[in-house]
């Protein structure tokens, strides 16, 4: 990447967090909703789901979901932010300046991704604070911190994906709803094994699952298997489909 591209990129970060200042109610919604998820979940369903885990602390088995679960909200965002872009006509103007075409998307990208982390660390934070007690190494956690670095990425290019591809914010939304809801119908809750077959065979061969379940068993000290194997595949694959999307979809003749 040039000089010239990466100063580029970064003016569209700065402008990225200008338009952050400018709506902080969409900011902190994206920050507070994953926390009170988890609160709702602990406090109110805890005691409930305890028996389906195996015991121990249910705070313990449910946090890996929650952190996937705030990566996937903080995609909407994104998708929203870029839709807007395109369709109030300020990328047909960027097309037309002395700027490097990619850093326009770049911008967008890095400024999700520092959001996210934000969150990701806020949600951390509570959880330690109500009764989280990893029992990760230092590599465990730099691992578990690279998992979700990957699935932020994957994710944020397809929420950028379909936020140009979408004609209106709301259809932009609709897009990032996947990324949501899945991890309801995965290992994030309950153990797969503790559901009906059908939906246990979704649950188990859909995306978020071995991504949950390698956080989950690098966060508790225990053998990852080849979970880390597909999360790793997943977020790659997602990650090559949305930067090519992307690129496709932002070069493409705004007449069409």
């Amino acid at each position: 990447m040039s000089a010239h591209t990466l100063s580029d990129s970064a003016t569209m970060l700065r402008r990225d967090f200008k338009h952050l200042q400018r709506y902080p109610v969409m900011a902190i919604s994206g920050l507070l909703m994953p926390v009170f998820m988890m609160l709702l979940f602990v406090y109110v369903f805890g005691s409930a789901m305890v028996s389906t885990v195996g015991g121990g602390a249910y705070v313990d088995y449910l946090v890996p979901g929650i952190l996937v679960m705030a990566v996937g909200a903080g995609s909407a965002g994104t998708a929203i932010n870029v839709n807007v872009d395109m369709t109030e006509g300020i990328i047909a103007r960027f097309r037309t300046m002395a700027i490097s075409r990619v850093s326009v998307l770049t911008g967008q990208v890095v400024g999700s991704m520092i959001r996210t982390v934000v969150t990701l660390a806020l949600v951390v934070a509570v959880a330690l604070l109500i009764g989280f007690r990893p029992q990760a190494s230092v590599g465990g956690w730099l691992l578990a911190a690279g998992v979700l670095l990957m699935l932020t990425l994957a994710l944020t290019w397809l929420a950028v994906a379909g936020g140009l591809a979408a004609k209106k914010p709301e259809g932009a939304n609709g897009f990032s709803l996947p990324f949501q809801f899945l991890p309801f119908l995965s290992s994030a809750f309950t153990p797969t094994d503790s559901m009906a077959p059908g939906l246990a065979w979704f649950a188990e061969h859909q995306p978020f699952t071995p991504i949950i379940d390698t956080l989950r068993a690098v966060l508790s000290g225990t053998p990852v298997g080849d979970s880390a194997w597909w999360a790793v595949g997943w977020c790659a694959l997602g990650t090559a489909i949305g930067y090519a999307q992307a690129r496709k979809l932002y070069n493409r003749d705004p007449a069409r």
